[in-house]
């Protein structure tokens, strides 16, 4: 696998946990009043969100040609989880304080 094969599906990584993950996480402690979540509540309704997307992590074959695509699509799906968990996706804390101080 050439590095350039995988530059749409990192930056799809890139943008996904905050767009698809935080905004609906936001949208659902809206809905629901909770105007001050904690930290950890919000990373886990995000990561609840962001394992929305599964279906599309599980999309390609593990095999043949895309055995080594699969394979980074997982490991960077997997990354991406444990960087909202453990607060190290800066965007996601950018939205959490966001939420927190605006609502």
């Amino acid at each position: 696998m050439r590095n350039d094969d995988c530059f749409e599906i990192d930056r799809a990584f890139d943008l996904l946990p905050h767009v698809v993950g935080a905004s609906w996480a936001a949208v659902w402690f809206r809905m629901n009043k909770r105007i001050q979540p904690t930290p950890e509540e919000f990373r886990n309704k995000v990561v609840e969100y962001f394992k929305m997307l599964d279906l599309l992590v599980d999309s390609y074959p593990e095999s043949g040609e895309f055995l080594e695509m699969a394979s980074h699509v997982k490991r960077r799906h997997k990354e991406e989880i444990e960087k909202i968990l453990t607060g190290k996706n800066p965007e996601i804390e950018k939205r959490f304080k966001r939420y927190v101080d605006y609502g």
